[in-house]
C-alpha cells in the first residue's frame, strides 16, 4: 500500500468514477485501475464495485476509505509543518460557502488569500449549508461557513454574525429614491408570492420554522437553486424574495430592488464557521479560518 494507491482510491470513491477521477488526477485509466487492484490485492477485499454509472465503494471500501482520508490529510499536514520550519504555510484548503454568501466573498477573500497565503492553494465550493455539513463530515471539505448550523456530532462550530434577512421586491419603473420603509410584520409574508429555492436550503428552512411560530406559512410560487436567479425573477415581476442586503447589493443592478426589513426585532439567521473534530487542522487551514471569519464579519456584518 502506498499514498499514490491510497490517493487514487480515494479519488474514485468521491468522484464514484474511474473515467472522472482519472481526469483529476492526470492519469490513465489503466494505470489508475493497477493502483485499485493492487490495493484489492494486498488487502483481499473488493473495494469498488463497478456498475452502469460508475463505481460505488463497498463495505470494506468505505472502511478504507475513512482510514485513507486521514492517513492522507496527515501526510499533507506533515508537509506543511515542515514547510513552516522554512518560513512558509503551503498546502490546499478546501472551503464551502453558500450561494449567497460567495456572491459576496469569493472576489476579496481570495485576494486576500493569495496575499496572506502565496504559497498554499484554496478551493471554494458553493453548496447547501446540509451539503456542505455532509462534506465536513467526509472529509472533502476543510472548514465551511454555513447558515443556522445545528449541533452535529463530528462538527465544532464558531459564531460569526446574524445576518439580517429583508424582503426584495422590484423597483416600479421611474420610481425615485423613497424613505426607507417600516418594517414589514413576518405574518404579512404570507400574503405574498416569493420566489425561492427549493428545500433544504437553510434560509428557506428558517423562513418556514418562524413563520410556523405564528401559524402562517410562507407561499412560494417558484422555487429556483440561484441568487442570480432569483433576482432576475424578481426584477420581471414573478414575486419577491428573501435575501440577505449584502447579496442585493452584489447584483449587476442593486437600484433596480425595493428592500424591506422583515419583523420587528428584524428577523435574522447565523452564520457560522465549521469544521470537523474528527481530523487535526494544519496552520494553513488555522490562518485560512481566521481570515474567513474576519472577512465575514467586516463583508456581511453591515446590516
Amino acid at each position: 500500500m502506498d499514498l499514490k494507491q491510497l490517493q487514487s482510491f480515494v479519488t474514485v470513491a468521491e468522484q464514484s468514477s474511474f473515467t472522472r477521477a482519472a481526469q483529476v488526477l492526470g492519469l490513465a485509466q489503466p494505470a489508475l485501475s493497477r493502483h485499485i487492484r493492487g490495493l484489492e490485492v494486498e488487502l483481499r477485499q473488493t473495494l469498488l464495485l463497478r456498475n452502469g454509472r460508475g463505481a460505488i465503494a463497498t463495505d470494506a471500501g468505505k472502511l478504507l476509505l475513512e482510514h485513507a482520508r486521514g492517513i492522507l490529510h496527515q501526510v499533507a499536514r506533515a508537509h506543511e509543518d515542515l514547510d513552516q520550519l522554512r518560513g512558509g504555510m503551503s498546502g490546499r484548503v478546501a472551503l464551502g460557502l453558500p450561494p449567497s454568501v460567495a456572491r459576496v466573498l469569493t472576489v476579496p477573500l481570495t485576494r486576500a488569500f493569495r496575499a496572506e497565503l502565496p504559497h498554499a492553494q484554496l478551493s471554494i465550493r458553493e453548496g447547501l449549508s446540509a451539503d456542505l455539513a455532509e462534506s465536513l463530515l467526509n472529509g472533502r471539505l476543510d472548514i465551511a461557513v454555513l447558515y443556522n448550523a445545528q449541533a452535529t456530532d463530528g462538527l465544532q462550530r464558531q459564531a460569526l454574525i446574524d445576518e439580517a434577512l429583508v424582503l426584495v421586491q422590484a423597483r416600479p419603473p421611474g420610481l425615485a429614491e423613497e424613505p426607507p420603509p417600516p418594517p414589514m410584520a413576518l405574518r404579512e409574508v404570507a400574503d405574498l408570492a416569493l420566489v425561492m429555492p427549493s428545500r433544504p436550503n437553510a434560509i428557506r428552512m428558517h423562513l418556514e420554522a418562524e413563520m410556523a411560530r405564528l401559524d402562517c406559512r410562507p407561499q412560494v410560487v417558484l422555487e429556483i437553486d440561484g441568487v442570480s436567479a432569483i433576482l432576475d425573477l424578481v426584477a420581471d415581476g414573478v414575486g419577491s424574495a428573501l435575501l440577505s442586503r449584502q447579496a442585493v447589493a452584489r447584483s449587476t443592478k442593486p437600484s433596480a430592488y425595493r428592500l424591506r426589513p422583515l419583523g420587528d426585532p428584524p428577523l435574522t439567521i447565523p452564520l457560522s464557521l465549521v469544521s470537523s473534530d474528527r481530523r487535526a487542522t494544519t496552520p494553513t487551514q488555522q490562518h485560512t479560518a481566521a481570515l474567513v471569519s474576519h472577512m465575514v464579519r467586516t463583508h456581511l456584518g453591515r446590516d
